[in-house]
């Protein structure tokens, strides 16, 4: 019986290493938790793209909108733990989500870390014939008009619901927040005059500001981004206190053979480093982390940080 049991565990083994040697020999499926346009999905595209060149084959995005992100993230957590499937993942999807939703159908156990891939700094945007030219005359204007202001973001568990939340506690304002299935929707209304502003990152609102399409109001960041140079820090403004620095990671379903992960990682190194990333980052106000970051024991000790301080964030936003 023992004999059985240890050559089965070899067979295995070997099945497994096997495996791992091959990979990848089909394209990649990678998860993105909300809808076409918003900044997970801008970055997701770009560094899946040059991923998919460097292991030599594709990497297909799919979106999968709904609940703040944690839909998609069931998905991939259940995913066949191959390579195969991996998901995008942020300080909202895969940290306050925890704290936001309680009752998920996974936890932070149930995902490999593969890698930091892009670090952004969020964005308080209004609608361009708001009555309030600069952030100190929106915080009076919220003081003064309490629950009339609204503010929209791409889904509560979100990166852009995080931006929001940590701006209204850093401004001590009222306001409404308004969730949508991801950040382009919340942004084309923003524009339309639906609603009065959003929070979102500066890739996928950047464009707009510079189109004169929506006037951002500050940047939750300690240095002024250099494709947005006239939008000042939060320290500038007046609201130091607000900060809205955050990241980008990759994940793959626990038990992912370390094999597998080794390669994904060294793709997304590759990725990060090339120069249509490096453009593209650029373009978006985005910044690639630096080779200190990029490990996947970088992106487990962000998801071990962000789980801690949005417990205490978002102590009154469980469901």
């Amino acid at each position: 019986m023992l004999g059985r049991c240890l050559a089965a565990a070899a067979a295995l083994l070997l099945a497994t290493a096997a495996q791992a040697q091959d990979f990848p020999k089909r394209p990649i499926t990678m998860i993105v938790p909300f809808a076409a346009g918003g900044t997970s999905d801008v970055i997701a595209r770009a560094v899946a793209d040059q991923m998919g060149v460097a292991l030599g084959q594709s990497i297909i995005i799919e979106n999968v909108a709904g609940a703040g992100g944690s839909t998609a993230l069931t998905r991939a957590a259940r995913a066949e733990p191959d390579g195969y499937t991996i998901a995008i993942g942020n300080a909202g999807t895969n940290a306050a989500t925890y704290t936001i939703y309680p009752k998920l159908a996974f936890t932070p156990e149930s995902f490999a870390p593969i890698a930091v891939v892009a670090k952004t700094f969020g964005i308080v945007a209004l609608r361009k014939d708001f009555p309030a030219k600069d952030l100190k005359e929106f915080i009076d204007y919220a003081k003064k008009n309490p629950g009339k202001v609204n503010l929209g973001h791409a889904g509560v568990g979100s990166s852009n619901y995080l931006i929001c939340k940590s701006f209204v506690h850093a401004a001590g304002v009222d306001v409404t927040l308004v969730g949508y299935r991801g950040a382009a929707p919340a942004l084309t209304d923003a524009i339309g005059g639906q609603i009065d502003g959003v929070c979102d990152a500066a890739a996928s609102v950047s464009q707009a500001i510079d189109d004169k399409l929506v006037k951002a109001v500050v940047v939750g960041s300690t240095v002024r981004l250099a494709s947005l140079p006239e939008l000042p820090t939060s320290a500038e403004a007046g609201l130091p206190e607000f900060e809205a620095q955050g990241w980008n990671g990759l994940f793959a379903p626990k038990g992912t053979p370390g094999e597998i992960i080794a390669k994904l990682n060294a793709a997304a190194r590759t990725a990060v480093a090339s120069e249509p990333v490096k453009k593209r980052f650029a373009d978006l106000s985005t910044v690639a982390p630096d080779a200190s970051e990029l490990a996947p024991e970088a992106l487990q000790q962000l998801v071990t940080r962000d789980v801690a301080k949005y417990r205490t964030l978002l102590a009154d936003d469980k469901k």
